[in-house]
């Protein structure tokens, strides 16, 4: 560590020091580790852990990690943007609705399923997906639990097939539709 204001030692204290220093002896030095030779049968040795760079309390990173950086992109567009805006928006009126409020993963999964694909089959285009916030619990433990179970897997199952086909774009819905307790889905055209 360097220090700021740095003052020069007076001939005194030079000579002083000087004196130290000649009647200082040095330690032993220590021999130099041995190092095994690698055969042809040992494996090589991992490569040196990247450094850390330095940083500035308050300094933006250079780069997002991974992780961080997949939650915030929103998912791409698929759909016609001026459409996926009118969407967004609140502006396009869903054709059909379905509410899964109360029910278990295994009673609302099929519902789902029959839903989508049945609208699929009539031709509707726009349709919407009621999950719910989920409930609010007391629950202190160590080990969070999730707010929401329905609203965690519903995008997860229309991303999946059967319904994947079937689907052009899923977003969240506005707030005049339900907000974050509900999801637009916009479905393909019926070829």
């Amino acid at each position: 560590m360097t220090r700021k204001n740095r003052r020069n030692l007076s001939s005194e204290e030079r000579a002083l020091w000087n004196k130290v220093v000649e009647k200082a002896t040095p330690l032993k030095a220590r021999p130099e580790p041995s190092v095994p030779r690698l055969s042809k049968d040992t494996p090589p040795r991992p490569a040196a852990p990247k450094p850390i760079t330095p940083f500035a309390i308050g300094a933006k990173p250079a780069t997002r990690p991974a992780a961080l950086a997949d939650k915030a992109s929103p998912p791409p567009i698929a759909m016609d943007r001026k459409a996926y805006h009118s969407l967004s928006r609140g502006k396009l009126k869903p054709e059909a609705r379905i509410d899964l409020h109360g029910m278990t993963l295994d009673q609302a999964h099929p519902r789902l399923v029959s839903f989508i694909l049945s609208a699929h089959a009539s031709g509707k285009r726009l349709v919407l997906v009621i999950t719910g916030k989920g409930k609010t619990s007391r629950d202190d433990g160590p080990i969070p639990a999730r707010k929401g179970i329905l609203r965690h897997h519903v995008p997860h199952w229309l991303t999946q097939a059967p319904l994947a086909p079937c689907i052009l774009q899923v977003t969240q819905s506005h707030r005049r539709h339900g907000g974050e307790g509900a999801f637009y889905v916009y479905l393909r055209r019926q070829r």
